[in-house]
């Protein structure tokens, strides 16, 4: 069975909405990042990195969120939930998924560092301006791109949505405004699905 190793209201929910999206069994381990001693000898040996989320299927150890969930479409919803490959409507989920990680989270994952995961000594306040400035114009250029349309490739919600919702929350849970309605739109429709949902329940346990 597949183990999915996270830690609540990190990337590894994006993880655990794509499992509960497909319906596949997987094991849940819980890593203890708040720790001071850090995750512990164990996990380390999953992924040296420190960070959540990692899987191991079958001996199979991948990390890296949006790597994770290509592997996991490709191998258990063929077609389904992430286009194939190949195809046109896979060349445009990758370029957004590529977009979503370089324009979109990074400033978020700036913020977050200068928060609270950097050591104190080497956190810099002042950044939020500079990030929050970053985020809005990604926020642009993913309205634009996006239009009216309510997914991002091909007909049907698929990974690639599930990556920019994840993303376009994060940003809402740090203050940042989208600033655009079709975002807002977007991001609404797509965090009341049932399997988002059921997460937001299971990270609450």
């Amino acid at each position: 069975m597949l183990t999915l190793y996270g830690f609540p209201n990190s990337r590894s929910a994006r993880i655990r909405w794509g499992l509960e999206e497909i319906g596949l069994d997987y094991d849940y381990v819980k890593v203890n990042l708040a720790s001071p001693s850090g995750p512990g000898e164990d996990f380390l040996r999953i992924n040296p990195g420190g960070k959540v989320p990692a899987i191991d299927d079958e001996g199979l150890v991948l990390t890296e969120s949006a790597a994770i969930l290509t592997y996991l479409a490709d191998r258990y919803a063929p077609g389904t939930m992430y286009p194939a490959a190949g195809t046109r409507e896979r060349a445009v989920a990758t370029q957004w998924c590529f977009f979503i990680l370089t324009e979109l989270e990074q400033p978020l994952w700036t913020l977050a560092k200068h928060k609270f995961a950097l050591p104190k000594e080497r956190r810099v306040p002042e950044i939020r301006e500079t990030a929050a400035w970053e985020f809005a114009r990604a926020c642009r250029a993913f309205a634009s791109g996006l239009g009216e349309r309510e997914v991002l490739a091909g007909d049907n919600f698929s990974f690639v949505d599930l990556l920019a919702t994840h993303t376009l929350a994060w940003g809402r849970a740090a203050r940042l405004p989208l600033g655009h309605d079709n975002l807002e739109r977007y991001a609404d429709r797509h965090l009341q699905r049932p399997a988002w949902l059921k997460v937001m329940e299971l990270d609450a346990e």
